[in-house]
């Protein structure tokens, strides 16, 4: 096991949240076969993982956890059978957790508009709140994505060059009210509540430190009562409903998977059935 996610770090560049994720996952399942006796990677047969699930079950996991467990046993198991550490997948045909799908929830755009524009002290917590904002909902950033940024990658930039989940780097512009208002925090927020300590981090926290995931996580549900991956639902929703096709949508978000990106066609065509109803005459 350790082997292995030596090669995924290696390989895929993965964070070590995910690293970590994996080697719990893993180690809970094969501390399960070590308890039923089994003492090889050859012992384990497609009942043990059957087994595995049930007791995840029974301990009251949710659906989406025990998904994951049995997507991280299955990959492990690819990987050695590939190498030939194991005769085969017993992992392979065993129904996997049915993920729960939860529709992303987007804000109405017009009431996101008018928060966002209520925005305008010319303090600098406010002009650095606005200017946090309007970039989490005008580039769809993940909230860590948005607390690595730097000054240098910002400053006169109608492009960002970001790095997401697995080392994937992708370009997203940033035009319009992000940009005038990432300019004004620039001139104007910025220079009165940096100290040392800041370097060339983008956002600033009161004490003059760079502010990190959890302080961006307090500023959206301060200032929005939500949470930030509410506003990157909301620039995707957004954009589908304007008229983006759904491979830009998919390459401005850093999905792996244009299947990830797909949920939010459900989004808009619930914003298009609930139009409907409430504005045709007939319906």
């Amino acid at each position: 096991m350790a082997a292995y996610l030596e090669r995924l770090a290696a390989e895929r560049a993965l964070s070590p949240h995910t690293l970590a994720a994996y080697r719990r996952d893993l180690g809970q399942f094969f501390d399960f076969c070590h308890r039923r006796g089994h003492r090889s990677l050859g012992e384990v047969d497609r009942m043990a993982v059957r087994r595995f699930l049930s007791h995840l079950a029974t301990r009251g996991y949710a659906r989406r956890s025990a998904a994951r467990k049995a997507s991280a046993v299955r990959a492990f198991f690819a990987d050695a059978t590939r190498r030939g550490l194991a005769a085969a997948n017993p992992a392979d045909g065993v129904p996997a957790p049915k993920r729960p799908q939860h529709l992303p929830r987007a804000l109405p755009a017009a009431t996101l508009g008018r928060w966002l524009d209520a925005l305008d002290g010319a303090d600098p917590l406010t002009r650095r709140d606005r200017a946090l904002l309007e970039v989490l909902y005008g580039t769809g950033l993940r909230v860590a994505e948005a607390a690595s940024l730097s000054v240098a990658a910002v400053r006169d930039a109608q492009l960002l060059r970001v790095q997401g989940k697995g080392g994937k780097e992708r370009v997203v512009p940033v035009a319009g009210q992000a940009r005038a208002a990432v300019q004004r925090y620039l001139e104007e927020g910025r220079p009165a509540l940096a100290r040392e300590a800041a370097g060339d981090a983008l956002w600033v926290g009161e004490r003059g430190a760079p502010l990190g995931v959890r302080g961006i996580r307090r500023v959206v549900r301060a200032r929005l009562g939500t949470f930030p991956h509410a506003l990157r639902h909301s620039f995707a929703t957004h954009l589908l409903e304007g008229g983006a096709d759904l491979r830009t949508v998919q390459e401005l978000l850093g999905h792996r998977e244009l299947a990830t990106t797909q949920v939010y066609t459900a989004v808009t065509r619930q914003h298009l059935r609930s139009t409907y109803d409430r504005s045709h005459p007939r319906a």
